[in-house]
């Protein structure tokens, strides 16, 4: 078995070398099992065992009966690959605040980032994630998409690839809280008011005024959230 498993390493480190370089293409079906065989003097147990590993670590999309597909990696394979583990540390005392509060430290940043320096194309992408965010008011499901979509759009604000992948992990590691919440037209109507005001500090350059705004907002959804879990979140 241990000898198995080196060579399975052996031959997950040439193939993600392949994958990372473009040697083999994203997207493209991965070399059929008795090509890679050949090709590693290998196995079809390693082989196997190494397609395993990859799918693990986000670099193939196993498919049944199907060859797996490549898969570039980039900064939201990494936050996908620890998906599970963070959903573990998530259930330990504090673990839902911990994130939460980490994700309203990163968006302080944000905002105050987009005050200053948001070009009229972040703007405009901004402003239109706001009016999808208010003509779903009265759809709660699709307020939900929208209200995530609205900060999706601070996060792509500074260019930086981290900062989207960021806002997937935070979105997904958070959404099964989320989805549970209590809604209503009224709590919509509310939380679309405070990403206008976020919007609107935006608009005037004032980062201190736009980071209020998000404080208040997100302190306020941390409250809803308390008052729906109560104990549950410690």
């Amino acid at each position: 078995m241990g000898d198995e498993t080196r060579a399975a390493d052996a031959v997950v480190s040439a193939l993600e070398h392949q994958i990372v370089s473009g040697a083999l293409k994203d997207n493209s079906p991965l070399p059929a099992e008795r090509m890679l065989m050949d090709q590693f003097g290998t196995s079809r147990t390693v082989i196997r065992e190494a397609i395993s590993m990859l799918a693990g670590r986000g670099m193939v999309e196993s498919r049944p009966r199907f060859r797996p597909i490549v898969r570039k990696p980039d900064y939201g394979t990494v936050l996908d690959a620890t998906g599970n583990i963070v959903s573990h540390l998530l259930n330990e005392a504090g673990g839902i605040e911990n994130m939460y509060r980490s994700r309203m430290f990163v968006e302080r940043g944000l905002v105050r980032q987009a005050a200053q320096l948001a070009t009229k194309e972040d703007i405009a992408a901004l402003q239109q994630a706001l009016l999808d965010n208010q003509s779903a008011i009265a759809d709660s499901d699709r307020f939900y998409n929208t209200d995530v979509a609205f900060h999706g759009v601070l996060y792509r604000v500074p260019k930086n690839p981290i900062f989207p992948a960021l806002h997937r992990g935070y979105s997904s590691w958070l959404a099964p809280q989320w989805k549970q919440m209590k809604r209503s037209v009224d709590r919509n109507q509310r939380n679309f008011e405070a990403h206008k005001a976020i919007f609107d500090a935006i608009l005037l350059r004032d980062p201190d005024l736009a980071e209020s705004a998000l404080d208040d907002h997100l302190n306020a959804a941390w409250n809803h959230v308390r008052d729906t879990f109560g104990p549950n979140l410690d």
